[in-house]
């Protein structure tokens, strides 16, 4: 659990890149109602994304792989992180957003 807490700090700090530019994110708390869902949720001028957080090398459970299924169907991009190469392609996906401005 604890690498996973440091994929989903480094998440936080690149998230916090993208404040200023009205980023918006909820992180569910998980509590055993409703239905579940992925670690971050969020929108950046119109175009909505979801993150899954795991530890190097992890993988989304049969019931994640469900859920990102349907994010992915809304049209909406999911990123599963648990390295350097998603971090940084979360990183590139924001900023590409931000530089066309949701156009």
């Amino acid at each position: 659990m604890a690498l996973e807490r440091s994929i989903k700090k480094r998440i936080r700090i690149i998230l916090n890149k993208y404040r200023s530019h009205n980023l918006y994110v909820y992180m569910p708390v998980p509590g055993g109602y409703g239905e579940s869902t992925l670690d971050y949720l969020g929108f950046l001028y119109g175009h909505g994304f979801a993150i899954e957080a795991k530890k190097p090398g992890g993988k989304p459970t049969p019931r994640q792989k469900g859920i990102i299924e349907r994010i992915e169907a809304s049209g909406a991009v999911v990123f599963v992180v648990s390295d350097d190469e998603g971090l940084n392609a979360l990183d590139d996906w924001l900023l590409l957003v931000v530089k066309t401005r949701g156009l």
